[in-house]
Parts: structure tokens; sequence; C-alpha cells
């Protein structure tokens, strides 16, 4: 019987090594082909028109003009007369033609006339939402470790009111983080081509495996015509799930016309239409000890899901840190933008910014080293087999930044003219466990193997990972293997949402590996005489466990296969008592900045992070992982939001050249450790794309509280943000 297990740290040839991506050269030498670059015999461009209005009914619609441009093949429209329109942007017809000249000049030639209607996009005003009727409840939750006694109405209260009085230190503020939109630098949309009655759709998605169907069903064929094809993606972060409107729409004009068409979102309209994080604002009050352990914790909390979208979900409130006595209630806001979608970590970054930030107000407001007041809080992480992983994260993190040298209490810090530094940290948790998978792995007599999974690589190196995993299992160089990805024909793989990927892949690339290693084994063993579980495969052999040199080289063993390659499909196994993956991790993220109180700028010295993620598959782009989602975290917490007009609901930064992204010069000095003793290596692979991402906001926000001793309450802490709380806390001294 096969045992599905890693080999140990000692035995593995490549597993855990840093191993180069094995699509490197072709992404950076411009070989690579994403949607954009795929290009059909006669290929059609398309390209849509956007609402100017973020609330108006579309009164009349005139597309004859447009279709007589020359070099126009078709114009269709997207939206009816007499269409309620909720967002700027929101998409109106699209014009097809031979050229992009002519594509233009059919979109200015479209008349439309619209009836404006009131707009309201203040996501963080809840008086004034509540004014405009745009307010909706969001349930809540209440845990107190008292009973009541009887039945008062009123209990609720009267405890949260005697928790708050019994409590050493309280605390009460606004704490916010302003929305952002996704950025992908492959805007959103496919090129289609039809033959023989059957579409392939070259599809810039991180769903290969399930949007075949989604294709299906509107143009009344089945998934089996459908396939759909993404060698490359630009990007995608939780955005690029589904089959979208446009893509459908760029479909059935390939259908139509009889010739391929691509149909990408241009950049504002990318901005405007693909999908947002929400905001969330709290309004908090916090009781703790004089030790500052956290003992009650009363949250209102307010959230923007767009128009119809889905806002922060308040189960992240309080974040990680959950004490024993807490209330939260919320109010949902209906704002003119267009619905949220997944952005990486969803829920979690607004929720770690709107708590962790309160926390570290806590340690202020005693006067407390903010290190210490979180090393005791962790008796109220609710997962108990995290607390000791994160306090040793902590001690790696406090050691690589230097915190106990650097530290000191908010706002007494040494100056250099109006420039102040501080230091802050945050803690994350994400669950990462795999995905379902299914791979076919193919050895052919010339000791050739392939690899067949319908997944997709986001850049993250999922095509190496499968790589490694499989050059571990035969004892062959990475470069051996052929890894094929990115089409819907290839054996189902699950989306690559929930930072699941790498477990999902890892475990059916491990299954099938071993499976074919096993009918492989027969054969060389009936050649050497041996039984075949005293065979191991390792440096290009297989050999017998107790002589190396009774073996046969790869070539030699595959060659028995005789005419045909062997081939085998095999499931992971997620969520059976698996020993190749599990689910659960997290890290410690710690920020140091400097402010200047006279410009409130604030700059980015040095950023660490640790971060656990079980057993490692490939350690470089593991840290090229995290450094991008330092990155991104940067990005949200100083530079990154969406700004829109109160007045119009005007989307005033959806250009590339207005929505401020950190520079190279922005990020200062990035420290990364993997935390993988054999403890954490023993409960196999486990996601990571998403938990670095999570607590930059609260680091950086509180490493900026610590510098001046104010508070700045919203992410990102703009120049203005710093300077108006730094010009409030003077007024109220």
């Amino acid at each position: 019987m096969v045992e599905y297990v890693w080999p140990s740290k000692e035995d593995s040839s490549v597993l855990g090594k840093s191993i180069d991506k094995i699509d490197g050269v072709p992404k950076c030498t411009g070989t690579a082909k994403y949607s954009y670059d795929i290009n059909p015999d006669k290929v059609a461009i398309a390209r849509a028109l956007g609402c100017p209005h973020a609330h108006a009914k579309l009164k009349s619609l005139d597309l004859s003009k447009a279709e007589k441009v020359p070099g126009v093949v078709a114009v269709s429209a997207m939206k009816k007369v007499g269409d309620e329109i909720q967002w700027q942007g929101d998409l109106i017809a699209v014009v097809v033609g031979d050229t992009e000249g002519a594509v233009a000049e059919g979109l200015d030639a479209i008349v439309a006339e619209y009836e404006q209607l009131d707009v309201f996009v203040e996501d963080a005003n809840l008086e004034a939402a509540e004014a405009a009727g745009r307010t909706a409840k969001a349930g809540g939750k209440v845990q107190l470790e008292k009973e009541p006694d009887g039945d008062d109405p009123d209990f609720e209260e009267k405890e949260l009111a005697r928790l708050f009085k019994e409590s050493a230190a309280v605390v009460e503020g606004r704490y916010g983080i302003a929305a952002i939109t996704h950025m992908c630098l492959e805007p959103h949309g496919s090129t289609c081509e039809w033959k023989d009655g059957k579409l392939t759709a070259h599809l810039s998605t991180q769903n290969v495996s399930g949007t075949a169907g989604q294709f299906a069903a509107p143009l009344k064929v089945t998934a089996d015509d459908v396939t759909v094809h993404c060698d490359y993606i630009g990007g995608g972060f939780g955005s690029k799930f589904a089959v979208d409107r446009w893509d459908s729409l760029a479909a059935q004009l390939s259908k139509d016309l009889g010739r391929p068409v691509r149909l990408m979102l241009d950049r504002d309209l990318e901005l405007k239409n693909g999908g947002a994080r929400p905001s969330g604002y709290a309004e908090s009050k916090v009781g703790a000890d004089k030790d500052g352990v956290i003992k009650v914790w009363d949250t209102h909390f307010l959230s923007a899901g767009g128009f119809g979208g889905a806002p922060v979900n308040q189960s992240v409130i309080p974040y990680v840190i959950v004490p024993p006595n807490y209330r939260r209630r919320g109010t949902n806001v209906k704002i003119n933008t267009a619905p949220v979608r997944a952005w990486r970590a969803p829920n979690h970054p607004q929720g770690c910014a709107m708590t962790q930030t309160a926390i570290d107000d806590i340690a202020a407001k005693l006067g407390l080293d903010s290190y210490d007041v979180f090393e005791r809080n962790l008796v109220n992480v609710e997962d108990k087999d995290r607390r000791g992983v994160y306090a040793e994260e902590m001690k790696i993190a406090a050691k690589l930044i230097d915190w106990k040298a650097k530290w000191h209490p908010h706002g007494k810090g040494d100056k250099k003219g109006s420039v102040v530094s501080g230091l802050g940290m945050a803690l994350h948790t994400w669950g990462g466990g795999g995905h379902p998978s299914t791979c076919m792995v193919k050895i052919h007599p010339d000791g050739g193997v392939e690899t067949f999974i319908g997944s997709q690589d986001l850049g993250t190196g999922t095509r190496t990972v499968i790589a490694i995993v499989l050059a571990e299992t035969f004892g062959l160089p990475v470069e051996a293997i052929k890894v094929n990805i990115g089409s819907s024909k290839y054996p189902a793989s699950g989306p690559s949402g929930g930072s699941t990927t790498v477990g999902g892949v890892s475990e059916s690339s491990r299954h099938a590996g071993l499976d074919a290693l096993v009918q492989l084994n027969e054969k060389v063993a009936s050649k050497l005489g041996v039984p075949a579980e005293s065979l191991v495969a390792k440096g290009g052999r297989i050999h017998a466990k107790d002589d190396a040199e009774k073996g046969l080289s790869w070539k030699e063993a595959c060659s028995l296969l005789g005419m045909s390659p062997l081939e085998v499909t095999s499931k992971g196994a997620p969520g059976r008592n698996s020993k190749l993956s599990s689910s659960g991790v997290g890290g410690v993220q710690m920020a140091e900045v400097e402010v200047d109180r006279e410009t409130g700028q604030v700059k980015m010295k040095k950023f660490v992070t640790v971060q656990d993620m079980g057993l490692v598959v490939n350690h470089k782009t593991a840290v090229s992982q995290i450094y991008g989602a330092m990155v991104m975290g940067v990005a949200y917490a100083l530079f990154e939001e969406r700004l829109m007009d109160p007045r119009t609901g005007a989307f005033l930064n959806s250009e590339i050249a207005d929505y401020r992204l950190p520079r190279l010069g922005d990020i200062g000095e990035f420290v990364v450790e993997i935390y993988e003793p054999e403890s954490e290596r023993a409960r196999g692979v486990i996601g990571l794309g998403e938990p670095p991402v999570i607590g930059p906001g609260a680091a950086i926000s509180n490493a900026v509280a610590n510098a001046l001793g104010v508070r700045v309450p919203v992410l990102p802490l703009t120049p203005k943000r710093v300077l108006d709380s730094l010009q409030l806390a003077a007024r109220n001294a």
C-alpha cells in the first residue's frame, strides 16, 4: 500500500529548496502569451463604452452612426432603454472593428441620453447614509462570560458597563480603512474564437476548470463544446473567478461574426467594473486590565459593498485576539459603485486594521511596550494551538527589527528636526487548506515526464511547485518535468482563491506521482529480481534502498514500459486526514517608519514579516509571495484608495496615472523569515498567498501612532490625514 507522505528534510533533494520559476524566462523575455497576446487570424478588436454617470436611467441609445463607421463590423448594446445604471462606468455598449482606430471612432459615434438620478457614495458617513435611506442593519453577536440571572432585558448593557468600569484602561476610538479597487496589470477580458461549432476562450482567469460551463449556458452549448485556455494571467487577486458579461458577449459576437473577437476592458473601465475591496469603519470601545490584557470589546462597524455587493463580514471584528467579552453590531451602506469582489484575504485586512490598532492604543494609554501587550494578549487568541507559534514568531520578528533597542513610548522618540520614528506590529491568520484537484501523470518510454492539471498560474509559481513535487517524487531534476496547465480540458482542479492552490496541486501531484512510481517500480523489481517495496527513486535512478548499485537509470527503467506511456490519474485528498496538507497559518509583521510632522509624509524604513505555512515546497517563490504581499500592504496603508466625488459619484482616480501605488523608493527595507520548524513542516503543504497581506495596514498604522503619539484613524495614512490628526490632537490638548 502506498503511503502518501513527504520525505524528511534531510532526504529531500529539491523539495523546500530555492528553485527558479520554470516559466521565468518566457515571462521576462516577453514570449509568454497572455489573453491579449492571442492573435488568431482575422481577429476583431472590441472595446466597451461606459456610462459617464454614477446613477442614471438610460433614456435613449442610438448605435446607427457607430455602425456606419468604416472598419466597424458590429455594435452591440449591453443595456436597454429604460435600464437603471447604478455606477459610473457600467457598460452600455460594445463596438467591434478591424482596427483600434475604427473602434475608437465607433465609440465616439454612439449617442446616449441619460436621466440622472440621486447619487450616494459616502461610505464612511453614517448620518448621511441614514438620511439617504441607504443603510441596513447587519446583525451582530454578543459573547459574555457571565450569564444573566433571570430574564433581564437590560443585562447586556449593564454587564458591558460593569466590565468597562472595572477595566484599568479604556480606549474609545474610530478606526477605518478605505475601499480600494482591483488594479490587475492585465485587465479583465478574453479572446474568443469558434471552430467547427466549438468555442475556445482565451480567458484571463483564476478558474480555468470552472469557467467552461459558465460560457456554455448563455451560448446554449454544452461545457464539452467549450475550452477555456489561460497559460498566463497578469494578476487576479480574487477578481477573476467568473465569466463576466463582457466575456459572454465576446463569445457571442465571435460566433455571430464568424471570426475571433478580443475584448479587454480599458484601464478606467477596469477600475470601475473589476471589483473592489469594501471599506470598513469601526467605532470601538475597548477595556483592559492593568497589564493590557483585553477583557471587553464593544464595536459598531460600518461597511459599504457597492451596489448589491457584500460588505465586510463582521465576524472578523475583533480580529485574532478575541477577548472573553465582546459585542459587535454592524450597518451596511449601499453606495453607487460596482459590487465588490474578493480581494486578497477578503475581510481580514479590514478586520486587522480596525482591531489591532485599538490594541496598540491600549498599550499607549497604559504606557506599556506594545510588544508586551500583544504578547500578553496571546491568551485571547481563539486558536489555542497558534498561541505558542505566535510567541515564537514575535521573538524572531523583534530580533530582526531590533524592537527592544528601537521601541519608545508613544510620541516620545528622538526627533530629527520635524521627523520622528516609530515601531508597530500586528498578527494575522488564514486557512489555506488545499482545494480538490486531479492530476494526470504521463511517463514516456524514453524517460520523459509530463503532468496535466486544469489549474492556472497567477504568477505565484504554480507550475514550478508542480514540477518540484514530481521531481522530488521521481528523483529527477526539476527541468525534467513538463508541466501542462491552463486548459479546461485537463483534469479538473479548483480555482486559485483562498490560498488553496499550492495545497491542492501538491496533493494531487504527489498522489499521482507515487501511484505511477508504484507501477514503474513493479517493472523494475521484476527486471532486478528484488521486491518492489525495496526500491527508491533518487538521483536519476531507481535502485534498492540498501544497495544503490543494484538499480537502473531512470531512462532504463522507463524503457521497460514498452511502446506506450504510463498514464496515471489521481486525486488529492484535502479533508481526508491527509498527511500531505492541512490548513491554518499565520504570522507576525513589524514596521518601522519615519513621519515628518510638518509635511505629514510617512516613510517606510524597515518592514519585517515572519510567516508560517507548514511545509515549504519552493523557498524562493514563497519568499517572493511574501514580498509581493508586503508591497500591496504598503500600498493600501499609505497610498491606495478609491476616491469618489460625493456630489456626482465620479470615480476621480480611475486611471493608472492617478491611482496611487508605491514606487521602489516608497517601500523601504523588507525582511522575510519563514518559520518552519519540524512541527510546522509535519503539517504538510498549506497556502501562503493571502496571509502576509493582512497585517501591514495595522502594523504601519501602529508604527505611525508610536512615532506621533497620535492615532491617524483611517487608512491610507496620507499626508492630509496625518496633518489633520495632529491638528485635532493639538486642539484637544
